[in-house]
């Protein structure tokens, strides 16, 4: 084991449900074997303002039920310049760090993966996004409480689609990766779902409602990633209205309600174990990387692996999801 004194934590990117926890887990896992934590205020912006705190376990009780961040997490532009991460690491230096864990995605991740080769500072990854487009791990912290978001509006909204007999498009996060879209489309009964992923999909749409209309259909629910390539949600409303003047076309973009809430179980222990692993990952002189899990177990993908390529989407998944819409 290396001999380290003290660690920093921050979280970078957009906020996921369970980032928190995982906090948690880095400060307490830092605590229990001998390391003094410091937390990071407002991602790599924190680090060039300086805005660093030594904490305790106490700093952190009674935030693992808590969605959102608590360190706060920011977007920083100085930070892509070579002239903002040197100032970074004066400050990291001054402060004595001799880790640091990111938690974030792959913009997050480029970050960490520079300051390390600008810099020295051994990094560890984290993964927390909903979108769960980070490659080297099955789940990242958010996915599941995000899932579980969508299913419960899509639930609601379709009572007053069947009360209606109106076709209902809903917008769920995935710019690059349709894992929300399929997974709650599946969970949620949607007549259709529409991914980045997928080729034809207005054409799919359409002969799908034709089928539907068939088959006595008198409400439908479509679910749409916001990267799907049908040119957006209003716009497929608008040609699904003309095709089909029997529907009343309505669009619900859930937006960033699925970034909010309490963080479900599954995201609580997740965040828990991935913290506690990239401090020990630190302690055992490990650098670039990011942990994750693979068949439950605790895997370490190199950052620009990460960073680099992309989980898939399951074509399994895509099959069942077209035999049970008919």
């Amino acid at each position: 084991m290396t001999e380290l004194k003290r660690i920093g934590v921050l979280t970078s990117g957009g906020d996921a449900p369970g980032m928190n926890a995982a906090i948690r887990a880095v400060v307490r896992g830092s605590i229990y074997h001998g390391v003094e934590p410091v937390a990071i205020r407002e991602g790599y912006k924190g680090l060039i303002d300086n805005d660093l705190e030594v904490v305790n376990a106490r700093s952190v009780a009674n935030i693992i039920n808590q969605g959102g961040t608590f360190l706060k997490s920011a977007r920083c532009q100085e930070f892509r310049t070579k002239e903002g991460r040197a100032k970074a690491y004066e400050n990291a230096r001054a402060a004595n760090l001799d880790g640091l864990v990111v938690i974030g995605g792959d913009g997050s991740f480029t970050g960490a993966m520079l300051l390390e080769e600008e810099h020295g500072i051994p990094c560890i990854g984290v993964p927390g996004t909903i979108d769960n487009d980070i490659y080297g791990t099955d789940y990242t912290i958010g996915y599941d409480t995000a899932l579980n978001t969508v299913v419960e509006a899509i639930d609601k909204i379709r009572d007053t689609a069947t009360s209606h007999n109106r076709l209902f498009f809903i917008e769920v996060m995935g710019r690059d990766a349709g894992f929300i879209a399929l997974n709650t489309g599946i969970a949620a009964g949607a007549e259709e779902i529409l991914i980045p992923e997928q080729e034809n999909s207005v054409e799919k749409l359409m002969s799908g409602l034709q089928s539907s209309g068939r088959a006595g259909k008198t409400s439908s629910i479509i679910v749409v990633a916001e990267g799907d390539k049908s040119g957006g949600v209003f716009e497929l409303a608008r040609t699904v209205e003309k095709s089909f003047p029997e529907y009343e076309a309505k669009v619900t973009v859930l937006g960033h309600i699925q970034r909010g809430g309490k963080p479900s179980c599954f995201d609580r222990v997740l965040a828990s174990r991935l913290g506690v692993a990239a401090v020990e990952a630190l302690l055992k002189g490990e650098s670039g990387i990011m942990v994750g899990v693979r068949d439950q177990q605790v895997v370490k993908t190199p950052l620009e692996r990460a960073i680099s390529k992309q989980n898939t989407i399951d074509s399994h998944l895509m099959k069942v999801a077209e035999i049970i819409t008919v």
